[in-house]
């Protein structure tokens, strides 16, 4: 593409009614989520004082992506998955509100905390595959690239925006918060119902154990979409910090809840800037190699941030963070969508969320307990070096993605390559 069909796809997008709507859902939709996971874990902190605690919210939400991840995407395909995204984002709307009640009431408990982030963990289980298989069919494939890119700047956008704003609205109490979470998360799933109804690709197809397990078999099959999303998982999962920022908010910089919104949304708007980059300047050629070469610099910004005692270099080492982490995000999200036949999309877009959740939350886990078992900044800095270690064995182990040219194929996904 031109210089100037990049421009015009890049206003094209949105002129495609259902990705409006889908791109404003994706936005609150992200916001409430941050703006909750500012308010659980500065709740579960001052509840506990306890590293491993955070580290356990982050299981919580994640083992439900893991546990039911075959179910998830064989759901994404069988039924109409604007359907599944209005129902899922209608619970969390009600978990939500469960959190503003414990919270009202002066709950000291974690169990009945865990039992709803679980519910809410469940809920995303269901809705990101859903989310993800439902993007390609809302723009024309030439236009796809372009959605991807506005899609994560929405959600990045969100991300900064929401981890401030939930830390603002805690100075007015735990259950402000969790208000404006639910509210937000409602009216995501008003959006999501105003979206046209498609018809399943896979609705027909009969359930057994081969199509349950299509999506891991083919992603094995394809070297380049199993090299990007299983980089993602080991660097992310050993160079993500994102549990420890509240310790890093209360006892390293001092900065209190409305600092820890600030470092929450640096990484966002590192996001956001380097998406807005792709947008107007699309990766083009050595897409492999770029990759690998954002996941070092990921790296390296995470031990840069660990070593921190400045909020002004911690937020700068956060940004390059998530500039480098948006790289990662376009070049994989790009592959998995176009290289995937519809029919399908659902079940890969399951085994790629476990992938994106156990890099999050996941990851999450293992740095909070390797924080109690080490301390805070050694195990920050020991998951940047992991993860600059991780883009060095995957650069020998999958040549293929490591010699990536273009980004987009040939031709469109399912159709054979001459």
């Amino acid at each position: 593409m031109t210089a100037r069909a990049d421009e015009a796809a890049a206003a094209g997008v949105f002129r495609e009614r259902d990705f409006a709507l889908y791109f404003a859902g994706r936005f609150l939709s992200g916001a409430a989520l941050q703006i909750q996971n500012v308010a659980v874990g500065w709740l579960v902190y001052d509840i506990t004082g306890d590293a491993l605690a955070l580290g356990l919210v982050g299981l919580a939400t994640f083992l439900p992506a893991v546990g039911l991840a075959l179910v998830t995407g064989h759901v994404a395909d069988r039924f109409d998955r604007r359907a599944i995204l209005v129902i899922c984002y209608a619970i969390c709307a009600l978990t939500a509100c469960g959190l503003l009640l414990l919270a009202w009431q002066g709950n000291q408990a974690m169990a009945p905390i865990y039992g709803l982030v679980i519910l809410f963990g469940t809920a995303r289980a269901f809705a990101n595959p859903a989310g993800q298989a439902l993007l390609p069919n809302l723009v024309p494939p030439v236009h796809l690239k372009t959605a991807v890119a506005w899609n994560s700047s929405a959600w990045q956008t969100a991300t900064i925006l929401g981890p401030a704003l939930g830390g603002l609205l805690y100075a007015f109490g735990s259950s402000v918060v969790f208000g404006a979470a639910a509210l937000a998360f409602a009216l995501t799933a008003m959006l999501y119902a105003a979206l046209r109804r498609r018809p399943a690709a896979g609705a027909h197809a009969r359930t057994s154990w081969t199509s349950l397990v299509a999506g891991i078999v083919y992603i094995r099959s394809q070297p380049v979409i199993l090299g990007a999303i299983s980089l993602d998982l080991f660097a992310v999962l050993l160079g993500g910090a994102t549990a420890l920022l509240p310790i890093y908010a209360r006892d390293i910089l001092a900065v209190g809840p409305w600092g820890l919104g600030l470092l929450r949304s640096a990484p966002a708007v590192g996001a956001v800037l380097m998406a807005l980059c792709l947008i107007k300047w699309p990766l083009r050629r050595q897409t492999g190699r770029r990759m690998f070469q954002a996941v070092a610099l990921f790296g390296l910004a995470t031990i840069g941030f660990g070593l921190s005692t400045s909020l002004p270099f911690s937020l700068l080492c956060l940004a390059v963070l998530g500039a480098a982490d948006m790289v990662s995000v376009v070049i994989r999200q790009t592959l998995v969508q176009l290289e995937t036949p519809d029919a399908m999309r659902g079940r890969v877009a399951a085994v790629n969320s476990v992938f994106i959740g156990a890099s999050n939350e996941l990851g999450e886990f293992e740095s909070g307990a390797l924080a109690a078992l080490i301390g805070v900044v050694p195990a920050v800095v020991a998951g940047g070096l992991g993860t600059i270690a991780v883009a060095g064995l995957w650069a020998y182990w999958f040549p293929a993605l490591r010699q990536r040219d273009e980004l987009l194929p040939e031709t469109p996904a399912g159709t054979p390559r001459s």
